[in-house]
């Protein structure tokens, strides 16, 4: 790759509204391409909704890698945990009709289940906070057990925690979200999908979590083998059970299409999905997440979007009535679906590009654009008596919505909010913080890292040399 590539993909295509569509829509695809070209994706479909119509839906490379068959409008995309978005929109359909409510008990729609069960309710299974057994961590059970046979062996297991005190993603509240679907309306669960979500593109969506099984134009995931430095097709097979968790394919225009939908509030009534977007009241108040949903607010812009299988992503932006849809089937070394969305969308808007997203993106490109850099001291260097602390945010690119960039670490209890070490800005996008060596005990070695926007904890670059060796992969300093 040549230096340019990384250049191009990071200059600043901001526009203030949605006027300049032709305009966005061009540096939307070179922005794309370079994407594809960087991280060796085999084959990608992105759209966007603007408005409740379809401004951005393009196609790129190959479907599959066996054949020259290329991404097209038919290409259906198996797009993983994304399929919970459509279970869950699915449930509240039937919250919204009063068939089923959030405080439920699951042992209302579900026979056997275990004593250890019997708090559960139906909010817990869409907030992750059921603290049940998850039957994705246990190999011992078959990809053709039934539910009932799964049940029986996850009542073996004991609770992962109290139920409503935490969040931990779980394949299993899924399942019992279809099997009290099925229950509630004597439908098979993808039937009951089909029909209340796509009766306009049924020959376009088809659930499968069988990654081997042939199905016109569907396509799966490539997993990039390290060893042989070639992409080898995914071959998970995880039964039926899967389907309302990570088993749906579809193409982009049904996805675009069923974007607007909920959007114009097809699916569900204004309160009620304002009852699935609610925050749940996790007993630890640190956690956010809904009844469903991700969530997040930058500039006071609220979104709520999901992804899949590192390999699929929905972002949704009601107030700015924009929805980005992302489908890929590989990626050579980390996935790119949040950052790309997040760029796509600041094309759009500028007040939607989180910096933070963006710098992460630019960080995990550059082992990718410059393999060979030369290992070297990074974030801080020392100048007669003081230790200066420096990061560099991609130049040429706007820093209007850093509001603060810290140093944080061991010598002041990894606290992002302790504005004694708030980095102050330079020319050319640096920020800096100098500090007495005499605050630091001599020959003792200091973890730290750089933060943005207080919980922004900055990923440290491939070829920093000080690194601790941890999984935290934390920077170090000492002082002689």
């Amino acid at each position: 790759m040549k230096t340019s590539i990384l250049t191009i993909l990071f200059l600043n295509f901001f526009f203030s509204g949605h006027s300049q569509t032709a305009d966005q829509s061009k540096e939307i695809d070179r922005y794309i391409k370079k994407v594809i070209q960087i991280n060796e994706i085999p084959g990608m479909a992105v759209g966007i909704v603007t408005n409740n119509t379809i401004t951005f839906q393009k196609y790129y490379g190959m479907a599959t890698l066996e054949t020259p068959k290329k991404v097209d409008t038919k290409s259906m995309f198996r797009i993983y945990s994304t399929t919970k978005l459509m279970s869950n929109v699915g449930l509240f359909q039937l919250i919204e009709q009063g068939k089923v409510s959030l405080e439920d008990k699951i042992s209302k729609y579900i026979d056997n289940v275990p004593a250890e069960w019997q708090n559960v309710q139906v909010k817990n299974l869409v907030s992750h906070s059921s603290g049940l057994p998850d039957w994705i961590r246990f190999s011992d059970i078959p990809a053709d057990a039934s539910n009932a046979e799964v049940i029986h062996r996850l009542s073996k297991e004991k609770m992962d925690f109290e139920t409503g005190s935490y969040y931990r993603y779980n394949q299993t509240n899924y399942m019992l979200v279809m099997m009290i679907i099925e229950r509630v309306t004597g439908e098979k669960f993808e039937d009951y999908i089909v029909n209340n979500q796509f009766s306009d593109s049924r020959n376009q969506v088809v659930f499968s979590s069988n990654s081997i099984e042939k199905i016109p134009n569907r396509i799966v995931k490539y997993i990039y083998n390290k060893n042989t430095h070639q992409y080898d097709k995914s071959t998970f097979v995880e039964g039926r059970r899967a389907h309302s968790a990570n088993g749906l394919a579809i193409t982009l225009p049904a996805f675009l299409q069923w974007s607007i939908h909920l959007s114009k509030n097809d699916f569900l009534k204004p309160a009620t999905q304002e009852m699935m977007w609610k925050p749940f009241e996790y007993k630890d108040k640190n956690i956010i997440f809904t009844h469903g949903w991700d969530m997040g607010t930058f500039n006071n812009i609220k979104s709520y979007h999901f992804s899949g299988g590192n390999v699929s992503a929905y972002r949704v932006f009601p107030d700015k009535n924009m929805a980005v849809v992302l489908m890929y089937n590989g990626y050579k070394e980390f996935p790119v679906m949040y950052q790309m969305i997040n760029q796509i969308a600041g094309i759009m808007d500028k007040h939607l590009l989180n910096p933070y997203t963006l710098a992460e993106e630019h960080t995990k490109s550059e082992a990718l654009v410059h393999p060979d850099l030369k290992k070297e001291i990074y974030g801080y260097r020392t100048e007669k008596d003081n230790i200066i602390f420096s990061y560099q945010f991609p130049e040429k690119q706007s820093v209007e919505f850093i509001k603060n960039v810290s140093v944080t670490g061991s010598f002041n209890d990894w606290n992002p909010d302790d504005k004694t070490y708030y980095m102050n800005l330079k020319k050319n996008n640096t920020f800096e913080l100098v500090l007495p060596k005499s605050q630091f005990e001599k020959g003792k070695t200091y973890q730290f890292k750089f933060v943005m926007n207080k919980n922004g904890w900055l990923s440290v670059p491939y070829n920093a040399m000080n690194v601790d060796g941890t999984p935290d992969n934390n920077l170090t300093f000492k002082i002689d």
